[in-house]
């Protein structure tokens, strides 16, 4: 019988693709206590603010806001930004490492979610946009809603 939370976004970077080209993406497991999964399962949390570090070749995300869970024991950790490991294979950390340290790259935290009863973050290796990247961005979406709104008419024309 499979977890009902499955495959479910538990909370979402929605400025990292505004404010980043995401070149590449690794999912990575989380350390995690008893009750901030519970309280992760609730969508209790926000990465909005998350930024990762590599460290003595391990990788910690900082500033990733998981609340206390409101049922929780005195187990129940007292700092909801608190700095947690991520959980990576060797090669995957060594390859982020030379990736990262090329000038203008950096490690975003998009999205976290469950996968088989595990939550899971997603990772991604973004190079900074300018602001004239993403006046270009934002005008190539908007001509893309352009044309799905002409298609859409033309559509309804021709019924």
């Amino acid at each position: 019988m499979g977890k009902k939370a499955d495959g479910k976004v538990l909370a979402q970077n929605k400025k990292a693709s505004h404010d980043y080209f995401i070149e590449d993406t690794y999912e990575a497991g989380m350390v995690l206590t008893g009750t901030e999964i519970k309280s992760l399962r609730n969508g209790r949390s926000n990465i909005s603010d998350a930024f990762a570090t590599i460290r003595n070749g391990e990788i910690h995300i900082h500033n990733m806001h998981i609340s206390p869970f409101e049922q929780g024991n005195r187990n129940n950790p007292a700092d909801p930004t608190r700095t947690r490991k991520l959980l990576l294979h060797k090669e995957q950390i060594r390859k982020l490492i030379g990736q990262s340290k090329q000038e203008g790259y950096t490690i975003v935290p998009l999205k976290v979610y469950v996968r088989n009863g595990y939550a899971k973050l997603l990772l991604g290796l973004g190079k900074g946009k300018k602001q004239y990247d993403k006046r270009e961005t934002a005008a190539k979406r908007d001509a893309q809603r352009d044309i799905q709104r002409a298609l859409r008419e033309k559509q309804k024309i021709a019924r």
